[in-house]
């Protein structure tokens, strides 16, 4: 059977990309080697510039947003508190506390609506490549059977088999110091502070909520709560003499207070879990760094873990993945429509490389102030005093969003918008007043024009089969005072051409045109 992409792994990542492709007109088969969807509840919320970006894909109000994201007021850095509200309108830093089950299931809904093909019990076992394509090797529920695809793209995980069948390396760093324990639990309710809900440990003190707590002891105790769920609570300890071959049996409840009792130094009265499951006990030795040493082996494409691990400290993951699906959705989509210009499919790479790199090194940081230690003690005092300068927070937060990201702008003079993800508007259309969120829920490119005549939308003529353009006008309370006049988005909501001037002249123009066929195809082809 011959198909346009396989993507093997119906995680967020596989289903976020099945997602993308789908509504640029391309229905790709989605390969899961589980059954079922998975019941055990990897993560607890989407952290950065993705709770915007589902915004931007009619997903956010789904996942149990609000009508709008708002940032947050306070988060961590390497459990040291990050005290976001000084930054008022540049808080880049939104939260979503959602589980990974429920952005699953919406993923997946989703992908079925917009009418992917999703194989539950079917697992990759093999790929051979050709010059034209990629032959895949499937074992499922009736046996096994081959696909002749034009693009397989594995967001099958760390443990990619994706990535180890196309001979991909995975270079980095194993470390196996370290041992984290999580459980699900019950805790005494006069335990719960009423007013911030963090943890009074009778002997210790206050435990914030939802934060790394760093202990002189040489450990990180957090307290985390998601109702209706029964509340979480983890501890990371440095256990250099600890190995485990894999025959150790499941956490307990009795080894996660005996852990607590360690790092704390007081005993924690915990019990069995009593909210809505699914209920977790895990414990996790050690942790890798890995990045790919390539993204693409010509038809073969990485996204999400596939093509980077890292830690978890301050929850980049799914912010991470989920772009890397988005920026890849419509980049492979023209490809197989045959008309993305030259090098656009290898452009995921160039620009979601440094993202992951970027990971990497904030989460490297975060694992060094975490660590035991006086010298880190020291470390962390310094660093405290420097997050009390707003400038500093602003960097740390847009590094931790990813609203540093500036994809290469192709000009030295291009607008300061160029290469940048767009901001959020509120546009009056001759449809009524509506956010720039919902113009771009089609995932196509946009040509969003804010000049008095609106006479740029004249650009798109012929391109219509590819290009929308909107004459708005911005709200003045939702546009900065240097607000562009007119902006050219890609699907993935980054801008690829703006301008400031109110009536762009023909120099102007003439970079639009070339911004839209250098990103969307060459006009002869769109006609």
């Amino acid at each position: 059977m011959s198909i346009d992409v396989v993507i093997a792994g119906a995680g967020p990542n596989g289903l976020m990309l099945a997602c993308e492709l789908a509504l640029a007109g391309v229905r790709p088969i989605v390969l899961e080697r589980l059954p079922e969807r998975t019941t055990e509840n990897r993560a607890n919320g989407l952290v950065g510039q993705v709770v915007r970006m589902l915004d931007r894909r009619g997903l956010y109000e789904r996942l149990g947003g609000d009508e709008s994201p708002r940032p947050t007021p306070r988060y961590m850095f390497g459990a040291l508190p990050l005290n976001l509200g000084p930054l008022g309108a540049d808080n880049p830093l939104h939260l979503l506390p959602v589980p990974q089950l429920r952005i699953e299931q919406v993923l997946e809904e989703r992908a079925v609506e917009l009418g992917v093909e999703i194989r539950r019990g079917h697992e990759l076992t093999g790929l051979q490549q050709d010059e034209d394509a990629v032959v895949v090797d499937v074992s499922g529920p009736g046996g096994a059977y081959r696909l002749r695809a034009r693009y397989l793209v594995g967001a099958d995980g760390g443990r990619s088999v994706t990535r180890k069948l196309s001979g991909i390396g995975f270079p980095g760093v194993t470390r196996d110091e370290t041992i984290s324990r999580t459980a699900s639990v019950s805790v005494p309710p006069e335990l719960v502070d009423p007013t911030t809900g963090g943890l009074n440990v009778p002997g210790y003190g206050l435990i914030p909520l939802n934060m790394h707590h760093r202990t002189e002891r040489g450990g990180i105790f957090a307290f985390a709560s998601f109702p209706p769920r029964s509340p979480l609570v983890t501890t990371l300890e440095w256990e250099p003499d600890r190995t485990d071959d894999g025959s150790a049996p499941e956490l307990t409840l009795d080894e996660m207070r005996e852990s607590i009792r360690r790092v704390l130094g007081v005993d924690v009265p915990l019990g069995p879990p009593d909210g809505p499951g699914p209920h977790l006990l895990r414990r996790v030795v050690g942790g890798n760094t890995r990045l790919a040493a390539r993204f693409r082996d010509r038809h073969v494409l990485l996204v999400g873990d596939a093509a980077h691990v890292h830690s978890a400290l301050g929850g980049p993951g799914l912010n991470l993945g989920l772009q890397d699906a988005i920026n890849l959705g419509w980049k492979l989509a023209a490809e197989i429509h045959g008309w993305a210009p030259p090098g656009l499919l290898d452009s995921y790479e160039t620009e979601r490389r440094p993202a992951a790199e970027r990971v990497v090194m904030h989460t490297q940081a975060q694992s060094a102030l975490i660590a035991p230690g006086s010298e880190v003690t020291a470390l962390r005092e310094l660093f405290a005093e420097l997050l009390r300068d707003r400038r500093n927070v602003r960097h740390i937060a847009d590094m931790m969003s990813g609203a540093d990201i500036r994809y290469a702008p192709g000009s030295a003079d291009a607008h300061p918008l160029v290469g940048r993800w767009a901001p959020d508007l509120l546009l009056e259309t001759e449809k009524g007043t509506v956010r720039l969120a919902e113009l771009t829920r089609t995932a196509r490119p946009l040509l969003l024009d804010m000049t008095p005549d609106g006479s740029l939308t004249e650009a798109v003529s012929g391109r219509h089969d590819r290009v929308d353009a909107i004459a708005a006008r911005p709200r003045p309370t939702t546009a900065p005072s240097d607000s562009p006049s007119a902006l050219l988005l890609r699907p993935d909501c980054y801008v690829a051409w703006a301008s400031a001037s109110p009536y762009p002249d023909e120099r102007e123009r003439d970079g639009l045109r070339t911004a839209m066929a250098g990103w969307f195809g060459a006009a002869h082809s769109m006609a």
